[in-house]
């Protein structure tokens, strides 16, 4: 035990520098693993936007959205996609503003918007899923059909997954006082545990922010393009 509270330079005692050490771990952590999911995620998304062109630009035997055979192709309605688009999008939209009121050391304001963004998400979420029961066409019926019946699940597990996310956020939130971020905590670990809390926060918002937007690029593709 002599060793772990040794003084090392600087005037700390090893013990202090080694917490040191995986607090700035974990917040570089949260950081990096944050961009490299929005980079595995939109590599994924990236497959069914390249399978949109792909099938669109070959067009094979006119099945591509075959609005002229017969049957004519039936698409998803137009409100529908906007629907899930903008809670989507306003979910995002309230939960970067929420962010800003956490940096200024609102915790119950930021609780109070993060849980209407959680509300916002899940009820996009829902609709995708009630969408995919009521779609007017076989997942076969075109290249279109398949492109929209294969991207359209996986977005609306990701929008799930996120949710979780956020709602273990809130769940993180409620034990750390209000004053501890407005004044600095008493205690390192205590204060270590804020900055790591807003870290996670702020990570979740730049990926929420990600799906937002590659809500709006699906919906132009599928509503607006197709």
């Amino acid at each position: 035990m002599a060793e772990m509270t040794s003084a090392a330079p600087g005037g700390l005692s090893r013990e202090q520098e080694e917490l040191a050490f995986y607090h700035e771990a974990a917040l570089n952590a949260a950081w990096t693993g944050t961009r490299l999911m929005i980079g595995i995620v939109a590599s994924g998304l990236a497959a069914f936007v390249f399978a949109f062109f792909y099938l669109r630009s070959i067009n094979s035997y006119g099945l591509w959205y075959p609005v002229h055979g017969s049957p004519p192709f039936r698409p998803p309605k137009m409100w529908q996609g906007t629907l899930i688009m903008g809670l989507i999008v306003v979910s995002a939209v309230i939960q970067a503003a929420a962010l800003q009121l956490l940096k200024t050391g609102k915790k119950s304001p930021w609780l109070g918007l993060s849980s209407l963004a959680l509300l916002l998400g899940l009820a996009g979420a829902a609709v995708q899923i009630w969408q995919l029961t009521v779609i007017p066409f076989q997942p076969g019926a075109s290249g279109f059909a398949s492109v929209f019946t294969g991207a359209s699940p996986v977005f609306a597990v990701l929008v799930l997954g996120t949710m979780i996310w956020l709602e273990i956020l809130i769940m993180r939130a409620r034990p750390i006082p209000q004053i501890s971020f407005v004044e600095q905590p008493p205690t390192y670990h205590e204060a270590a545990a804020v900055q790591r809390f807003q870290a996670a926060v702020s990570g979740f918002t730049l990926f929420w922010s990600f799906m937002a937007a590659a809500a709006l690029v699906l919906w132009v593709l599928f509503y607006l393009v197709h």
